[in-house]
């Protein structure tokens, strides 16, 4: 038995594959998913999803920008807001986007709530492209 995983962005579908295991980045951490998983819904956080076509193969990264899970009877539908394969992405532009990012963080003023929350969005991004391209944080 396999899972039938289908990763849909607004703009294309970036994953429609078979897959033996999938694990998410949910709002209350990483959750994996195998065949047989109870019926649900989750919200996913910007992160990274690791899949595993078969268990002799390597694991995929897929960079999410949030969104949604459904897993019902061996299917896993991913609707997010954005999404990247992560062979797709070129270290090192993610690298300095990821650096950038963490600069910008660490220098945007706790008083200023808005800028503080666009500039952790953006570090969240950035993180999850890295990470997904193979870089280590």
């Amino acid at each position: 038995m396999t899972l039938t995983v289908r990763v849909i962005a607004p703009d294309k579908t970036v994953w429609d594959a078979s897959a033996d295991e999938v694990v998410l980045p949910s709002t209350t951490g990483q959750l994996g998913v195998l065949t047989g998983h109870a019926p649900m819904l989750t919200a996913l956080d910007t992160g990274v999803m690791r899949v595993r076509a078969d268990k002799n193969s390597n694991w995929q990264a897929i960079a999410l920008l949030g969104g949604f899970a459904e897993v019902d009877e061996d299917e896993v539908t991913i609707l997010v807001n954005g999404a990247e394969r992560g062979d797709a992405i070129d270290l090192e532009a993610a690298r300095k986007a990821y650096n950038e990012a963490q600069t910008k963080l660490n220098q945007t003023s706790s008083e200023d709530r808005q800028a503080q929350i666009q500039a952790n969005q953006a570090f969240k991004r950035a993180r999850a492209r890295f990470q997904a391209a193979g870089g280590s944080v």
